[in-house]
């Protein structure tokens, strides 16, 4: 159900509905958004020297020239972007065991524009030893001096997995039904600025998937509605965004504040009528030199004939590392979390985060002996040094578990 997100390759976040089947195989992230800044260097090591007097093709009283000397030296041109590639093992209990290779180009497309944040194209493939099997393209592009954004990604793959069902109770035996899915997802989304740092848009996501049983029915299992085997769905919504980070790949101070909202509806070619909402706050405050105190807080609901797979899903896009993504879904879900960052020395940097959530079916249904907290440590490498792009390695506890996530970008 999230093979990225459960190994939180956090390369775009764009596509976070339809996560049970190749909506997994997307993102995890489902993208980084960018990243702060790097000025244009200016050309280095010209020297001008100054002739005065005499001219030698005796030219009486002719103006001063000025002419390099042998030590000058070219500007240095600036790179247009930076490559980065990276495999991630993936070991997970639904998943199997396997790889995903993420590649991906951040790059400035106008190399004069100096308030866009870098855009960014890439590519996902995946696999793993029990058949799961998928590729993602797509890309996130800031444009006319961020005035524009858009978000856009294709994905086809199959998945087996095993899915535990919907309302389960922390604390109890999981039961889990094996499912097999396959399918093709495509999500675009666009926004404007409309006011300093505000951004509102339109975005659509179109989904067919295949969805059966693997075996047997299992006694008290989660039993799949007819509905469901052969699913299309369709979803015109909208986003906004207010964004006051420094950067969009390794923020150290403001803020992102972010809502959509999706309309699944038999008139843009969906089989079921149900409406998703999600919205989540990032905070990031520099409490020292290369140390950073980030923090999210976020909440989902989902209303109407939701298909399970579209149900708020505990443990996706990091909310939070801990959980395997799929233990814990429903059409209510919150969720907070802190994480300290220290960008240690040259690549390496650490993290340690924590937090607290939960699922229901309605918001009156939370209890607080039911609610799941997380906690953990994290390794970071950096990939690219000029956006601050970082290789990522989290070991997370929860109440039923731990998880070991791997991927591109920090975790929020």
């Amino acid at each position: 159900m999230a093979l990225l997100r459960e190994q939180q390759a956090s390369f775009p976040r764009a596509v976070s509905s339809g996560r049970v089947a190749i909506a997994a195989i997307i993102f995890g992230t489902a993208v980084a958004h960018g990243q702060s800044l790097t000025p244009t260097p200016t050309p280095e090591g010209t020297t001008v020297e100054q002739k005065t007097g005499r001219s030698s093709d005796k030219t009486k009283g002719s103006p001063s020239t000025a002419e390099p000397t042998q030590n000058q030296k070219e500007p240095k041109k600036e790179k247009r972007g930076s490559f980065i590639i990276a495999p991630i093992p993936i070991s997970s209990p639904a998943f199997g065991s396997g790889l995903l290779l993420i590649t991906g180009y951040v790059f400035k497309l106008n190399q004069e524009d100096q308030a866009s944040p870098p855009s960014w194209l890439g590519g996902a493939g995946a696999f793993t030893n029990n058949g799961s099997r998928g590729l993602v393209l797509g890309g996130r592009l800031y444009l006319k001096e961020n005035k524009y954004q858009t978000t856009f990604a294709v994905a086809k793959g199959k998945v087996n997995l095993d899915f535990f069902g919907i309302g389960r109770i922390p604390g109890r035996a999981p039961v889990s039904v094996p499912l097999e899915m396959d399918g093709k997802i495509f999500f675009g989304e666009a926004m404007r600025n409309v006011y300093k740092n505000i951004f509102v848009g339109p975005r659509f996501q179109y989904r067919r998937l295949s969805i059966g049983i693997d075996g047997p029915p299992v006694l008290g299992g989660f039993e799949l509605p007819a509905i469901d085997i052969n699913s299309t769905s369709a979803a015109l919504g909208f986003h906004v965004q207010r964004d006051l980070r420094n950067s969009t790949f390794y923020p150290t101070r403001g803020s992102l504040l972010d809502f959509t909202s999706d309309f699944f509806d038999p008139s843009f070619g969906s089989r079921r009528q149900y409406q998703v909402y999600k919205i989540a706050y990032n905070g990031f405050r520099e409490i020292a030199e290369r140390q950073v105190l980030a923090y999210r807080v976020m909440a989902c609901t989902a209303n109407g004939s939701v298909p399970f797979y579209d149900l708020c899903l505990y443990g996706s896009s990091n909310d939070l590392r801990g959980y395997t993504t799929g233990e814990f879904q429903n059409r209510r879900m919150f969720a907070t979390q802190a994480e300290y960052r220290m960008d240690w020395r040259k690549r390496l940097g650490f993290v340690a985060f924590g937090g607290l959530g939960g699922v229901a079916r309605t918001w009156g249904d939370f209890r607080s002996d039911q609610l799941l907290p997380g906690a953990g440590v994290g390794l970071r490498f950096k990939l690219d040094k000029k956006n601050h792009v970082n290789y990522r390695i989290d070991l997370g506890f929860g109440r039923e578990g731990h998880t070991l996530s791997i991927g591109i970008g920090e975790a929020f």
